[in-house]
């Protein structure tokens, strides 16, 4: 289902939607309170629920609709204004599972960017099966035991990555000293809501990431929507490096630069964790750091929302663990403090 008081846009969604057979549209609604009502005798796997409407904007109608089709999952369109991000950071907490940025008129090729992304979120939310038999995985075997613990970690997540990054940093987070650095999938302009937003949640001072900085005890960064984020060897230790370079797995932040150049900067005293999300980035970075003998991490398919990049990890066989999102983050916690027992 689409909500959106644009006749213009929700036509670009029938179109692009109509053009795809995972996916069927059962009813595109103007508002609100047409939505609310046909959700409840519909009931839609996924809805598509624009933040900006006039009279009941999406803020307001996302509890109700929640109510009227409770298994729905339910992605917030939003532009990228300040107020629009603003509401969409905060429709997670009121139960959407995601958002996504509106394109921006103004920027080449972002409609088509837009199309291939809202198709992406609503195939995998929607639990489609091409009938393929998924690859088996098996855990590769954990690293020799270092003398010291892991420098840094460095974690990636998308679809549904906003609930479990503050599920998985909350009890932790403030109990470990080495820099943690965050690749969330987001646009420009969420980064810096999103930020702030985890730190409320962890009790933990978290920023977006700026050109140059200087890799310190108890840092928390998140990449800034946009930019990829690299760690570079420096004379004070490691710096953050911040770039516009092509996207990579479509994704700008992406965390596959992040992972790479981590392994590149820190060697074996690495632990990468990969959270719930679409596609396959932080596959190949995990590779890396696998190689370079740190430690790799990812969350179960049970508890993620969209089990792609853990499962790409896991299937590549770099994982040494696969775990429910509560006891991924007491392990982490426990190699951060140099058990890998």
């Amino acid at each position: 289902m689409f909500v959106d008081d644009s006749a213009i846009v929700r036509g670009f969604m029938r179109r692009w939607v109509e053009d795809d057979h995972r996916i069927e549209l059962v009813k595109a609604c103007a508002d609100g309170l047409q939505a609310i009502s046909d959700a409840a005798h519909l009931r839609p796997d996924v809805i598509v629920l624009d933040v900006d409407m006039p009279g009941m904007d999406g803020l307001a109608t996302l509890p109700q609709i929640r109510r009227a089709a409770p298994d729905a999952r339910i992605v917030m369109a939003a532009t990228t204004t300040g107020a629009c991000a603003v509401a969409s950071v905060k429709a997670l907490s009121l139960g959407a599972c995601d958002f996504i940025a509106k394109p921006e008129a103004a920027a080449f090729g972002s409609v088509e960017t837009y199309r291939r992304e809202l198709i992406e979120k609503i195939v995998a939310l929607g639990g489609y099966q091409s009938g393929a038999i998924p690859k088996a995985w098996a855990l590769r075997a954990k690293p020799a035991q270092a003398t010291c613990p892991p420098a840094a970690m460095v974690i990636a997540a998308a679809t549904g990555g906003p609930a479990a990054l503050q599920a998985f940093l909350t009890p932790i987070a403030r109990r470990i000293e080495a820099p943690i650095l965050i690749v969330q999938h987001m646009p420009k302009s969420f980064t810096p809501v999103f930020a702030a937003k985890l730190e409320q949640a962890t009790g933990k001072h978290c920023r977006e990431a700026v050109e140059g900085d200087v890799l310190a005890s108890g840092t928390m960064l998140l990449a800034p929507g946009g930019y990829h984020m690299r760690i570079a060897r420096c004379p004070a230790g490691r710096m953050v490096h911040l770039d516009q370079a092509d996207p990579v797995n479509f994704c700008r932040p992406a965390a596959d630069p992040l992972f790479e150049s981590a392994a590149l900067a820190f060697g074996s005293r690495l632990l990468a964790v990969v959270l719930t999300g679409v596609g396959e980035d932080g596959c190949a970075g995990a590779g890396r750091i696998a190689a370079a003998g740190g430690h790799v991490i990812v969350q179960d398919e049970a508890t993620s929302l969209v089990w792609g990049m853990p499962g790409a990890v896991a299937r590549a066989g770099h994982a040494e663990a696969v775990k429910p999102l509560r006891d991924l983050s007491q392990l982490a916690l426990r190699l951060m403090s140099g058990d890998v027992a």
